[in-house]
């Protein structure tokens, strides 16, 4: 019988991310406290710029983005927020979505796998993701639960289980 098999990955849903995106500048241009200080959340690139005149303002956008990327269901391990800058007249914080599995990340879960995982699991990185093989499907969810009960700088996701 063939090994069964399942990838480890790190991606961050597009849609969604522009989905919670439109939903904060929604609520940006609702706040009465964001009124004239100009607040605002939009797309540069793959980047997300958000703008506001102080700094504890740009900190507020900030995070009404997060909760709204929580509730879209992205974690916030994927974001990558930068530090308050000023910029001219207003403050600005950089926030990138992180995509793949770098390889320090890589090794360190292959790692955790080789040591505390079940000894019939065998784990390849293959580019920005991790390939999981054994012989037992029990295994394999048990290597799962392992890597959800782990502290990571990164947010897994579990694809093509077959």
């Amino acid at each position: 019988m063939a090994d069964s098999t399942f990838d480890i990955v790190s991606k961050v849903d597009h849609m969604e991310a522009e989905n919670a995106v439109n939903q904060a500048q929604k609520e940006i241009a609702q706040r009465y406290d964001f009124k004239n200080v100009g607040a605002s959340v939009q797309w540069s690139g793959e980047k997300l710029l958000l703008k506001a005149s102080a700094e504890e303002r740009v900190k507020a956008v900030l995070e009404v983005l997060e909760a709204k990327m929580i509730k879209r269901g992205i974690t916030l391990r994927s974001l990558d927020a930068g530090e308050p800058y000023p910029s001219g007249k207003e403050y600005r914080i950089e926030v990138g979505l992180k995509n793949g599995i770098g390889s320090d990340d890589a090794k360190k879960i292959a790692k955790i796998i080789r040591d505390e995982g079940p000894k019939t699991v065998k784990s390849q990185i293959q580019g920005d993701e991790l390939r999981v093989s054994s012989k037992s499907r029990d295994d394999l969810q048990s290597t799962m639960a392992l890597l959800k009960g782990k502290d990571l700088d990164v947010a897994l996701q579990f694809v093509n289980f077959r």
